[in-house]
């Protein structure tokens, strides 16, 4: 079954309330009062820490999409509640769709009062396609939104990524994790994107740090030579579905470039694990710049 378009911009209108309405909870919050706790989940401190903001953000969005898109039978990944069975949602692996919330991304940087959180809801294929995205940016006020199909949009304004000039010049934006800089191939990683820089014709390259996953894809559709990407690893990580879902469905209608590592489609709706560290993704501006970053891991180091 395949929803029409129609039901989708309802479904869409349902999300981007259900944002809003956790955004607004989130900007209330007094951060200096907030208990911080730790979670099971990966190995970097961003994974694990969690507080009861991102638990009483998850049951407000919980209830708008269950209320209010019931009638559609999806099924429900958050990363705050895992798995919801009841008579409206069903498992994901048996219903043409779920939704995908990340109800805080960014906690770490929520709780050391920066500005690189944002709320996440997407609604995912069985086969593992995002065909709706909604980010909901509180601090900046700014609703990311975006349908298979039907572009993307800023504020209800339709947006396009803006494509690299490379003759004009400019620095090539790498947007990270704090586990980019701790990993072993850091130094080896610096030194390839300097010859991409080159290579690019760009003025050498930057890094930024201080991003949830969500903020750092959607700083790609305000920049035209900028990356984000996570390598594939063995060990368990690189990042969970609700991290990637919206963003994907809203940087691809935006004109961007979203895959995996080595270009494949990103699939968000794995068996096993709901972590990417066995894809790796990547998210660009550009494809020059996207088929740059695959070249990284196959010809500098192993992972």
């Amino acid at each position: 079954m395949s929803l029409e378009y129609t039901a989708l911009e309802q479904l869409c209108n349902t999300a981007k309330q259900a944002a809003i309405a956790a955004g607004n909870h989130i900007a209330g919050v007094d951060r200096s009062t907030l208990v911080v706790e730790h979670k099971a989940s990966g190995s970097s401190l961003a994974s694990q820490v969690v507080t009861e903001v991102d638990r009483h953000c998850d049951q407000l969005i919980n209830r708008y999409l269950l209320e209010r898109g019931n009638h559609a039978n999806l099924a429900l990944l958050s990363e705050e509640s895992a798995e919801h069975h009841n008579q409206q949602t069903k498992n994901r692996f048996n219903q043409p769709y779920y939704w995908c919330i990340d109800p805080l991304d960014g906690t770490l940087p929520f709780t050391q009062g920066k500005a690189g959180y944002a709320v996440s809801i997407a609604l995912v294929s069985q086969t593992g396609t995002p065909v709706i995205g909604v980010v909901y940016d509180p601090v900046n006020n700014t609703l990311y939104s975006a349908i298979k199909n039907g572009g993307a949009f800023k504020n209800g304004k339709p947006i396009q990524v803006a494509k690299p000039d490379t003759d004009s010049g400019g620095t090539l934006t790498v947007y990270a994790d704090n586990s980019f800089k701790t990993a072993a191939h850091y130094s080896t990683t610096q030194n390839s994107l300097t010859k991409i820089a080159a290579e690019l014709g760009t003025n050498g390259y930057t890094e930024i740090y201080g991003n949830g996953a969500v903020k750092n894809a959607c700083a790609v559709l305000s920049n035209p030579l900028a990356c984000y990407f996570k390598f594939p690893k063995a060990t368990t990580g690189g990042g969970s579905v609700w991290d990637f879902s919206a963003t994907a469905c809203i940087i691809q209608e935006a004109g961007g470039w979203v895959s995996g590592f080595y270009g494949e489609p990103l699939n968000l709706n794995p068996k096993g694990s709901t972590f990417m560290n066995q894809q790796g993704v990547i998210f660009t501006s550009g494809k020059d710049i996207a088929e740059a970053i695959m070249g990284l891991r196959e010809n500098n180091f192993s992972v």
